[in-house]
């Protein structure tokens, strides 16, 4: 009986340490800096794709006080990509972002930051086929370099796409048919 009573009072003591609420540690406040891009909404046309890239704008999480960086700088927008073929479809495949420096040159991310990339969905109901005429959308949220924040430094925002041109082809077939006479 005495042992029920010891393991009894054990698994209570378990219990009640285990579900009392962790001391509450004060955690410093986090700001989004919100650096605009200037101009916030661009259109370019190229051969067979012409693109907007709107709402633009560079956010970076600080800690109030310490001035730490709580999450490093990332670039947000909305792109759309119309295909302005009259005779192409378009497969998109993907594509990546380059900050371009004011001499020409890309500037590099830091270490451990991925490669700023656009992904295009293969799920079901994706804009992954463009046809002419037609147009997609899509979020762009992308790593930013912290060297592209310095004032005169970004000249601009290079977008490369991968994609597949397929021409759209209309044939026609005759067949030359007849009327045989009616056998009695």
């Amino acid at each position: 009986m005495l042992i029920r009573s010891a393991i009894a009072t054990a698994v209570f003591a378990a219990i009640t340490v285990g579900c009392t609420p962790p001391q509450s540690q004060n955690r410093p406040v986090v700001n989004d800096k919100t650096y605009p891009v200037t101009p916030g909404a661009l259109t370019v046309k190229g051969g067979l794709l012409s693109g907007a890239l709107t709402e633009m704008k560079v956010v970076e999480r600080i800690e109030e006080g310490s001035g730490r960086v709580d999450q490093p700088a990332r670039l947000t927008g909305k792109l759309v990509l119309t295909n302005v073929s009259k005779d192409q479809s378009l497969r998109l495949l993907g594509g990546k972002l380059l900050y371009i420096d004011m001499q020409g040159k890309p500037i590099p991310l830091e270490d451990k930051r991925t490669e700023p990339t656009l992904k295009v969905s293969n799920s079901y109901g994706s804009q992954e086929r463009l046809d002419p005429g037609q147009d997609a959308t899509q979020s762009v949220e992308a790593e930013f370099p912290v060297e592209a924040l310095k004032a005169k430094r970004l000249k601009e925002i290079r977008l490369e796409l991968l994609y597949i041109p397929s021409a759209y082809k209309q044939e026609t077939m005759n067949f030359g048919v007849s009327i045989a006479a009616q056998s009695k």
